[in-house]
């Protein structure tokens, strides 16, 4: 009985918690949003820059526009891709612009 003229008395005891349970939502939202949103990007990075590394040349390229080639020559931040049969289509492009890697067999 002395309860609920307590509750009556204070509002914010009769919400159920009040700044606790803010807080512990807030702490619950933060960790859904890491596991949801910040963990699967941090190892989708991991994979395209360990692909970026591991290339060489001679290895098959598909860029983020579409088209595949051979690379023929790496430098620290470019790579120049030679597109086609035709051996006179050579264009250099950043790293980042390589979508996916195949190693000749």
């Amino acid at each position: 009985m002395f309860m609920l003229l307590d509750a009556a008395a204070d509002p914010a005891a009769a919400q159920g918690g009040g700044i606790g349970f803010t807080v512990m939502y807030a702490i619950v939202m933060i960790i859904v949003f890491y596991f949801l949103l910040i963990r699967p990007q941090k190892k989708e990075q991991k994979k395209i820059a360990e692909m970026v590394a591991a290339m060489e040349i001679g290895d098959v390229v598909l860029t983020t526009s579409g088209f595949y080639g051979v690379i023929i020559d790496i430098t620290e931040e470019d790579v120049i891709v030679e597109f086609g049969s035709n051996k006179n289509c050579r264009i250099p492009m950043r790293k980042t612009a390589i979508a996916q890697v195949e190693k000749p067999e």
